[in-house]
């Protein structure tokens, strides 16, 4: 620790940290431009000049000083930095004079307005008027792709974006060309960006030089109500802003939560906005004659009610989505029991997992934010970049950290770090398993070694072996102790931790998701839409969710549904951290949340659920699983839970692992309602080498 004065207050603060963080420490305010806590040092901005006592007799810039540096006065007195003399003033007022020397009046129609760094700094800390009269530089926008828009005259260098990029998404595609008046930010070629994570630059931006492109001209800040949420479009849940305009969501921004996402956003989370207004469900439909058409809410119930007394408790089944909250699929199990049928499935893709094993034996059990503790890391069958992108980026944290060994077995890709391939399928994992090879001995060298297991890997009808087989790897290299628990299942399901927790699964003799397909006469899906329609052979389809997507097509009955920003709904991400999203907006039309949705049919079908209200019904989960009311809490799974999934045992087939996300831009039905997505995907299948329009 290190002590010294800012502004005559003395402090004490880790000796690693810079004089900018040490005035904040202090509550003294500092502007920056280029200082940004997860990013390099840069220093080039020039914007958080401090005083420093004994030291030249010039203004310091404080986020490249440390505190270190610093040398006590002449009879051992505190180092002192002052934020707010004379000369400091004269400094930034100058510094931001030359800012804006070149930089256009384009406040009043830039996106950044109200939002901006430069204005706000500005008013705080610049001058009231300028002495520069020639003519402004000007720059060229660039195309970098159709999620941000550029325009480059306002741009001051800061190089956050360029940091971002290299450092954090991994990526070197924006650089700094040319000199003095002919610098500027490029792509060079002028090709869009690859990167899964690019639209956080955008945030990053303290100008409005790189802004979102979609949501270009579309609302002012002070227009927008926000609401905090969670993310859904994968099962890391993310913490997100929703903003919205009346009933419709304007624009999606990520939160700051350190131990899941930091202050990082998806692409895909945050674009996905334009799909939760088009292709919507806003009012039941039957179908009559082979054709959909549109009917009231009691015609959809008594289609139903009569489906169900055609046929038998046993010919009944239940398939839960990968965007169901917890709430509807607890009111969709309790809607079933009350039936007769044993028939639930929430593993629409068939994955092997099973609750009877543990919690320990299907989640993300050393936690995301745990990931920077791993020194070696292991990838069976999953691509992190794409089935998680922001726990992906936390992976290459470590990365850059130090000294990282990481294997990977099943498709090899640009992950955005180095690895060694290690094979593509089972044989290799059982080759490791069995103590072969050089990277077994990295992994029980480590002190905390660090195996990732992916859907590609479970989802197959050797799952349950090769579950069973990466669960032996743990135990064999020490993965799993009293302090550290290195087995980590990775779901790119937001659903899927929930179901499994609350066992939405089949009972003994009840049948699974594939067997549903063939072998039932009445199938409700909750939002099912990613199985194959081809396969389903039951007679009667009832389709509860948001969306005109594949399980609205196959339906006889469809009820609309509430999308995750137009309702408070229970998730449980992989690491199985319990999280809650806020209603920011209402459904359209007729459509309606889904547990009321079931609530409503259960008194047509005369096995009326035991709750009226949203409170009700969590009171009841609460009283069967108590952990899902310890909200952004993680219930840890037990290490015998990994020692009883390593005594699976079974056939593996030689078959390589297969990622289950082939398109990273059209996962779930949002985002294949949404246009933006739909670009992004074409522009990712041709190579992103489109030119700029």
């Amino acid at each position: 620790m290190a002590k010294l004065k800012v502004d005559g207050k003395e402090i004490e603060v880790p000796d690693h940290y810079t004089l900018l963080q040490a005035a904040e420490a202090a509550g003294a305010e500092v502007p920056r431009f280029c200082f940004h806590e997860r990013l390099s040092i840069a220093g080039n901005c020039r914007m958080c000049l401090v005083e420093v006592k004994g030291g030249p007799p010039k203004p310091q810039a404080s986020c490249a000083m440390g505190v270190r540096d610093l040398r006590p006065g002449p009879e051992g007195q505190l180092p002192e930095v002052f934020t707010n003399t004379p000369m400091v003033k004269k400094a930034r007022e100058g510094v931001m004079e030359f800012l804006l020397i070149n930089h256009p009046l384009d406040c009043p129609i830039c996106d950044q307005g109200g939002e901006c760094d430069l204005q706000d700094q500005a008013m705080a800390f610049g001058m009231d008027s300028s002495r520069f009269h020639e003519n402004k530089r000007a720059v060229e926008d660039k195309y970098i792709g159709p999620l941000v828009k550029t325009i480059m005259t306002r741009c001051i260098h800061c190089t956050r974006c360029v940091r971002f990029t290299t450092e954090v998404a991994g990526i070197s595609e924006l650089g700094l060309i040319g000199r003095g008046e002919d610098a500027e930010i490029t792509t060079y070629l002028e090709q869009a960006m690859t990167s899964e994570l690019q639209g956080n630059v955008i945030d990053l931006c303290p100008v409005g030089a790189l802004t979102a492109r979609p949501y270009a001209f579309q609302a002012r800040p002070w227009e927008l109500t926000k609401t905090e949420s969670i993310d859904v479009m994968d099962a890391v849940g993310s913490a997100i802003r929703v903003d919205t305009r009346g009933r419709e969501v304007m624009r999606i921004l990520p939160r700051n939560n350190d131990a899941v996402n930091e202050e990082w956003i998806s692409d895909k989370t945050r674009f996905i906005w334009d799909g939760l207004r088009t292709q919507r469900l806003d009012r039941p439909y039957v179908r009559r004659d082979g054709k959909l058409k549109p009917a009231s809410w009691g015609e959809a119930f008594a289609a139903i009610r009569d489906a169900v007394s055609a046929t038998t408790p046993d010919r009944i089944g239940a398939i839960a989505g990968d965007l169901a909250a917890v709430e509807e699929m607890y009111a969709l199990k309790r809607l079933m029991a009350s039936l007769g049928s044993t028939n639930i499935d929430c593993r629409q893709d068939g994955a092997a997992l099973n609750p009877a094993l543990g919690r320990a034996s299907y989640i993300f059990n050393p936690t995301i934010e745990g990931i920077e503790n791993a020194d070696a890391i292991l990838i069976v069958g999953a691509n992190p970049r794409f089935e998680a992108s922001v726990l992906n980026a936390r992976i290459r944290k470590r990365f850059r950290a130090g000294p990282l060994p990481i294997g990977v077995i099943g498709e090899f890709g640009d992950l955005r770090y180095d690895y060694e391939a290690l094979g593509a399928g089972p044989d290799a994992l059982k080759d490791i398993a069995g103590g072969n090879g050089t990277f077994f001995e990295a992994l029980k060298k480590a002190e905390r070694p660090l195996i990732i297991v992916g859907q590609g890997a479970l989802a197959r009808p050797d799952g349950a072996a090769v579950l069973g087989l990466t669960a032996k790897l743990a135990m064999a290299v020490d993965a799993v102790g009293p302090d550290w628990n290195g087995f980590a299942v990775l779901h790119h399901a937001a659903a899927r931790v929930g179901g499994l927790d609350i066992g939405f699964v089949p009972e003994e003799g009840g049948k699974d998701a594939a067997a549903m397909l063939e072998g039932t006469d009445l199938l409700f899906l909750l939002g099912a839409d990613e199985i194959d329609m081809g396969k389903v052979k039951s007679g009667f389809v009832v389709y509860v969710g948001t969306h005109g997507d594949a399980g609205a097509h196959r339906a006889d009955v469809i009820l609309p549904a509430s999308a995750y920003t137009e309702k408070s709904g229970t998730y449980v991400n992989t690491e199985g951290r319990v999280q809650q999203t806020s209603r920011a907006g209402f459904a359209p039309g007729d459509a309606r949340e889904d547990w009321a949705i079931l609530r409503a049919l259960s008194d047509v079908l005369g096995h009326r659920l035991p709750f009226d209200s949203l409170g009700q019904l969590r009171r009841e989960l609460y009283g069967e699983h108590p952990h899902l009311a310890r909200i952004d809490r993680i219930e840890a799974g037990s290490a015998d839970d990994v020692a009883g999934a390593a005594r699976i045992a079974g056939r593996i087939e030689k078959a390589g692992f297969v990622s289950p996300v082939r398109d990273f831009y059209l996962t779930n039905p949002i985002a294949r309602a949404s246009a933006v997505m739909a670009e992004c995907s074409a522009l990712a299948q041709g190579g992103f080498k489109q030119a700029a329009e």
